[in-house]
């Protein structure tokens, strides 16, 4: 018996270290990518992008 639950809580310990941590290089990764898309195309349409924001806030509050 004593053998048993010794070999159920290696098994137990076992499972507990091969748990999955998730990946966290490429979160990191997509983070920089999205980061760096938004820097992009705020650079590139930063008026425009105002522009919409603007009239869009303007349609909200009824002016």
């Amino acid at each position: 018996m004593r053998t048993l639950l010794n070999r159920v809580r290696a098994a137990l310990r076992r499972s507990d270290d091969d748990r999955e941590r998730g990946d966290v290089p490429g979160w990191v990764l997509i983070t920089l990518m999205t980061a760096a898309l938004v820097v992009l195309i705020w650079g590139v349409a930063s008026d425009r992008l105002v522009e919409i924001f603007n009239r869009a806030m303007d349609s909200i509050a009824g002016i």
